[in-house]
């Protein structure tokens, strides 16, 4: 029996590969992938064959996005039955030994893992394969009224969540949010959930900031620069990762506002209108993946309180995943797009 999985081999060299049938440690569950998400650093990867600082230089299993069933349960007992749906928490947070770092927050455990990751060598493999071991604790089954489908929008939402919950409450705030991406578009999503009185979107393309009006929000053409330093909001969640989005995002907070930098900038020295922040005295603050959030995320995608109908605009069967990652790759006519691997079809 096949085992088919997306590997990026190179720049612009990804390739469907059988990776043969898993084999689980004890701790381990062997997991059936129903969906993958379709990441910004699993295009990376294929286009340019690094993500930032995670440079390929063995192949890799791409996907950290991931739903699908249990198949077989961890030997050691631990961890979901066979048979259980189950979303995927991809972190395995680590020490260097050197770096101190919170342990409260390990997310930013400073050799951490995560799945679908060049960072280190041997990579840490993907989860984009009809069928992966993975360790049980990272598997979180699915609550009643949760499918499959939705599911695979977990992790990115627990992104986004912790991306909003970095600037406190944001209940009866103002809260813009500049990049609509399949990010933007769930920080807007968790925005609401959270209680902003009112949230406005900006991007440069219609699809996305349509998507955004569906969510509630207010929209605004990312070129539009005298209507975003109108804005005056008190949080705003930078989610495009670009120099224009982060000046954008200072020059769209109100005085004594909040910019949550949650896109993330090109490594070394990036330009950024700091007098503005200085003067206004704003707080700038980092975002980076999740840490606890994930059964909340879960719980509010299941009864509906998170909305995130319509993010998922596109679900293609894996074997035809450059076709898949070409449209991932166009913002104009995509949002977020699933690989399907055929489990809980």
């Amino acid at each position: 029996m096949t085992n088919s999985a997306v590997v990026a081999h190179a720049a612009g060299d990804l390739r469907i590969d059988d990776i043969g049938e898993p084999t689980p440690d004890a701790d381990e569950a062997v997991v059936a992938v129903a969906f993958g998400g379709v990441c910004g650093s699993d295009l990376h990867y294929w286009r340019h064959g690094a993500a930032g600082a995670s440079i390929l230089r063995e192949p890799l299993v791409l996907g950290h996005e991931l739903s699908g069933i249990v198949v077989r349960a961890a030997a050691d007992g631990s961890g979901p039955a066979a048979g259980t749906p189950v979303a995927v928490h991809p972190l395995t947070p680590h020490g260097d030994g050197v770096t101190p770092w919170p342990a409260d927050r390990p997310n930013l455990a400073p050799a951490s893992t995560y799945l679908g990751s060049a960072m280190h060598l041997p990579h840490t493999q993907g989860g984009f394969a009809e069928r992966v071991a993975l360790p049980s604790r990272m598997l979180f089954p699915l609550p009643a009224g949760l499918d499959l489908r939705t599911a695979v929008l977990a992790e990115p939402a627990a992104v986004a969540w912790h991306a909003v919950e970095r600037a406190g409450s944001v209940a009866g705030r103002r809260v813009a949010v500049i990049g609509s991406g399949p990010i933007g578009l769930l920080a807007v999503a968790v925005a609401r959930h959270h209680g902003a009185a009112e949230v406005i979107a900006t991007d440069l393309h219609e699809l996305p900031r349509s998507l955004a009006s569906a969510r509630g929000a207010r929209v605004l053409d990312a070129r539009d620069e005298e209507a975003i330093a109108g804005l005056h909001a008190d949080v705003v969640i930078e989610s495009s990762g670009t120099v224009p989005g982060l000046g954008a995002a200072v020059s769209a907070a109100a005085r004594g506002g909040t910019v949550v930098m949650l896109g993330l900038q090109a490594a070394g020295t990036v330009a950024a209108p700091l007098a503005t922040a200085i003067t206004r005295e704003l707080t700038l603050t980092g975002s980076f993946r999740f840490a606890a959030e994930f059964a909340a995320v879960l719980a509010a995608l299941a009864d509906g309180s998170l909305e995130v109908d319509g993010i998922l605009t596109h679900v293609v069967s894996a074997v035809q995943a450059a076709e898949a990652f070409a449209t991932a790759a166009d913002a104009s006519v995509s949002s977020k797009v699933a690989l399907a691997f055929g489990a809980g079809d």
